[in-house]
């Protein structure tokens, strides 16, 4: 069995332990595999609500790192950026990757093999070929109205 990124403070595979509402703030923000999927920009259909994921990524993406570049402050720059919580999961998963591991668990299925915190590298889910690292297009590059262009399929 692959064991757990070390975590300091976080028991080993807390994730199969706990449910989600009952995670601490650092578990839940471990779970995260920084694929940067949530990162970009979707496109709802509004008769059916089929949400399709495109290579559109939001303006403080950083395809190197598949990070936000102003995570601490970016409500700053994007006021719509979500802050996925256990309050708001049910309400936002709809839009959520496939592969993100917050879907996954609630879902009731495990992480996948290459997740982080079972490889113990934070560049498994890039080795995967998962993340959405050099793999953009920014916003500002991209009218909206071509989103429909830059549509990719889940998952990638």
């Amino acid at each position: 069995m692959t064991q757990p990124i070390a975590r300091p403070g976080l028991a080993p595979r807390f994730w199969e332990k706990k449910r989600l509402g009952d995670m601490s703030k650092d578990e839940w923000e471990a779970l995260c595999d920084g694929c940067g999927k949530c990162c970009m920009n979707k496109l709802e259909d509004e008769d059916t609500g089929e949400v399709a994921l495109t290579r559109v990524a939001c303006r403080l993406f950083d395809d190197s790192t598949c990070r936000c570049s102003q995570y601490p402050i970016r409500h700053q720059f994007v006021p719509e950026c979500i802050v996925l919580s256990p309050a708001n999961l049910r309400h936002n998963l709809y839009w959520m990757p496939e592969t993100c591991a917050y879907k996954l668990l609630n879902n009731g299925n495990p992480l996948p093999d290459w997740h982080p915190l079972l490889t113990g590298s934070p560049d498994s889910v890039h080795k995967a070929g998962v993340s959405m690292q050099g793999a953009t297009v920014p916003e500002f590059e991209i009218g909206e109205d071509d989103w429909e262009d830059h549509i990719i399929e889940e998952p990638t």
